[in-house]
């Protein structure tokens, strides 16, 4: 606490961030994780009541976004083993294979389905989200801290004390936005669940589309920061 009067940064010093391209790499990639942890937990009952009308689903609801906020320190403590990028990679993977494996659960024309396999397929969803949450959070500081090392190679002690320096204020920056863009989640997933189910009579459409967006996120990760050459390796 004796230090928080020395770390303020104040608005100017903040909106520089604004022009790196990481920032919105960042939130695009948090969306994924956190936006789909926020929008898992408002969405999950909702769809399975559309499912499966005769479970009663408020005994079950709790447990999602229990475990996936749980299961978000689990992804801190594996990204400072593994490193974030790597295990951010795998996780968008694991991500679009459940989402994948949800279709072999869900009925047909309302009839069948396994609602057993469909809640267990979307608590591993909530893991994920959870640990994806975790690894992206760990990267923001990785990437900055880099960068600014690059940025300060040639100059000085000084110099590379003032790159550290700024490179936690845009940190802190990009943390406080991406996690604001990351909330839309919340309001994405639910509305794509019902657009989906008003237009096809299924959630299909939906799944295709998060699909489609972890594959997507996942180049994303692959080519800007996990790839030989990468700007910001982390």
């Amino acid at each position: 606490m004796n230090e928080l009067a020395t770390s303020k940064a104040s608005l100017k010093e903040q909106l520089p961030v604004l022009k790196r391209g990481h920032l919105w790499i960042m939130s695009l990639l948090y969306l994924a994780t956190f936006g789909s942890f926020i929008g898992f937990s408002a969405g999950f009952a909702m769809l399975s009541k559309t499912q499966f009308p005769e479970v009663q689903i408020l005994h079950y609801a709790f447990f999602g976004p229990f475990i996936g906020a749980l299961a978000r320190s689990m992804g801190g403590a594996i990204s400072d083993r593994l490193g974030g990028t790597r295990v951010t990679l795998v996780n968008f993977v694991v991500m679009a294979v459940f989402c994948a494996l949800l279709f072999l659960t869900l009925p047909t024309n309302g009839q069948g389905g396994n609602f057993y396999g469909f809640l267990l397929s979307f608590m591993a969803l909530f893991v994920l989200s959870g640990i994806g949450n975790g690894t992206t959070f760990r990267m923001i500081p990785v990437i900055f801290r880099t960068l600014h090392e690059r940025l300060s190679a040639n100059e000085g002690a000084e110099g590379k004390k003032a790159a550290a320096h700024q490179a936690s204020i845009e940190s802190a920056a990009v943390v406080g936005f991406s996690g604001a863009i990351g909330a839309y989640g919340g309001f994405f997933i639910p509305k794509s669940y019902g657009s989906s189910i008003t237009l096809t009579g299924s959630p299909d459409m939906a799944l295709y589309g998060f699909i489609a967006f972890y594959i997507t996120c996942l180049a994303v990760t692959w080519w800007w920061y996990y790839r030989r050459g990468a700007e910001a390796p982390c």
